[in-house]
């Protein structure tokens, strides 16, 4: 029987809330309030997702203490996707764009400019220094697209949203465009096979380089 990813259905069957589905399979670090774990369907060796324990929309809805743990993960995370891979970009639709509701991080090696992502223009792109500011812009404006290449952050007008905006454009950037429908990839046998040996091999990195409070490289 062919499994039903529309939007009803994963709204009904948030694949974030069960921790014994498909996207914990190569769970990498839980903590109190979160799972690290390789993305299902990554758009490339490296590329996984912090999500929330909780069932909450975006890091701007997280509660003090969930935000607090997050900084120090995602900080710990980022220094060891670079230190791994040599690159590393983040990404999160703050409800706007997003397939599924259940906020979801993803961290992922990549070196290229921001205007591959949002060839729109510059003028489209709003910078920021901190994480943190994504909080008033969420309460403000509903919603924000927010992405990061290095120790740059910005936050992208939200009338080019879309779904998968960010899995999209990065996957187009990285030349790899047949990846980034995740409800595609889910049926395609040949895919999926790619990308668990990619998160096979991400997985076995990260028991031999397990994280430390060392910051080598710090997002913030």
């Amino acid at each position: 029987m062919k499994e039903d990813y529309s939007e009803q259905a994963i709204r009904q069957n948030c694949p974030h809330c069960d921790r014994k589905g498909f996207a914990y399979e190569f769970l990498l670090e839980e903590t109190p309030h979160f799972c690290v774990t390789c993305d299902a369907h990554p758009l490339c060796e490296g590329h996984v997702l912090i999500i929330p324990k909780r069932h909450t929309s975006c890091i701007a809805t997280y509660k003090p203490e969930e935000f607090d743990e997050f900084l120090d993960l995602f900080i710990r995370m980022s220094n060891w996707v670079h230190k791994r891979y040599g690159h590393v970009a983040t990404f999160e639709h703050g409800i706007i764009g997003q397939t599924v509701f259940h906020s979801h991080v993803h961290l992922l090696p990549f070196a290229g400019e921001a205007l591959q992502i949002v060839p729109e223009g510059i003028d489209r792109l709003r910078p920021h220094l901190f994480v943190e500011e994504l909080i008033p812009i969420f309460h403000a404006e509903g919603g924000y697209l927010y992405f990061s290449l290095g120790n740059d952050k910005w936050t992208v007008d939200p009338a080019l949203g879309q779904p998968r905006f960010f899995r999209d454009r990065f996957a187009k950037a990285m030349g790899r465009e047949e990846r980034a429908n995740w409800k595609e990839t889910r049926q395609n046998p040949a895919l999926l096979a790619a990308g668990r040996e990619e998160n096979l091999r991400c997985s076995k990195s990260f028991g031999l380089e397990p994280l430390t409070d060392q910051e080598i490289y710090a997002p913030d």
